[in-house]
């Protein structure tokens, strides 16, 4: 990538509707004005951590090695949760807060450095105790934009707080699980993941396995939504390698209403 060009990703629960995230990339603009700006998303559920770090995991890969990912779901904001940066050998940089929301992502890339951002140099003057997407997180992006140091922006921090998710409870012959998130299309991702599936699947080769969501009727399992018949409930493996819970051209979630945190079991044979 061109030094002089510079990318910065932004992931956040801002939405689209209020000026937050438009102003945290005028705060880039002008201590960077060259650096590239690529919105990953402003839709992240109101405080959930959960789906932007999911979100960011499933993303940071795709780009160019030292793109910087601005991320900003930060429902403690002005309380003792820091705020960091995060260097990784793959090359990416991470700046968000240290709730959880960026640990996924950085482990993946394996974490070289990380600091607290407390250099008044590199952040706003007079910040706020309820904006520090524009106030220090914005900040601290475009200066590594520009070539600033890591270590430059505060002093170095050794532990990163976890993301702690749910995890499914796995028998014999039953996986109970529940939904994380929600996607736009109204598809119910989950927390069991596609290697749990297959040591199921493994155990009952003549048994297909079979879903159910809130004691649902049995949803089949599906290799893609499109071989599912029209207008039909089908589960399937997604782009998260997590199973999803989807109907073919219409939201899962308005037809079974329901919200995260759902409950959801996989059964090989009848229930």
């Amino acid at each position: 990538m061109d030094r002089a060009e510079p990318l910065i990703a932004i992931l956040s629960d801002f939405g689209y509707r209020d000026h937050y995230a438009g102003v945290m990339k005028g705060a880039i603009a002008r201590i960077a004005p060259r650096a590239r700006i690529i919105d990953l998303t402003h839709g992240i559920p109101a405080q959930a951590i959960a789906a932007g770090a999911l979100m960011l995991a499933q993303s940071w890969r795709y780009f160019p090695a030292r793109t910087i990912f601005l991320a900003v779901v930060d429902p403690g904001v002005g309380t003792t949760r820091l705020p960091i940066a995060i260097e990784t050998r793959a090359g990416a940089r991470f700046v968000g807060p240290d709730n959880g929301l960026l640990a996924r992502a950085a482990a993946e890339a394996g974490v070289r450095r990380m600091v607290e951002l407390k250099s008044p140099r590199f952040r706003l003057a007079d910040a706020s105790s309820t904006f520090h997407g524009r106030d220090i997180f914005a900040p601290a992006a475009a200066w590594l934009a520009c070539g600033a140091s890591i270590r430059a922006l505060g002093p170095a921090i050794d532990e990163l707080t976890p993301l702690v998710l749910p995890e499914p409870s796995v028998t014999a012959r039953r996986i109970r699980g529940e939904v994380l998130y929600i996607d736009g299309f109204g598809n119910l991702i989950t927390n069991i993941s596609a290697s749990i599936l297959a040591r199921l699947a493994a155990c009952f080769r003549t048994k297909p396995l079979s879903v159910r969501i809130n004691g649902s009727a049995p949803i089949k399992i599906y290799r893609a939504y499109g071989d599912a018949p029209a207008d039909s409930s089908l589960a399937t493996v997604g782009g998260f390698n997590l199973l999803e819970i989807a109907i073919r051209d219409a939201s899962a979630a308005r037809h079974y209403r329901v919200q995260a945190g759902a409950s959801v079991v996989v059964t090989a044979g009848r229930a």
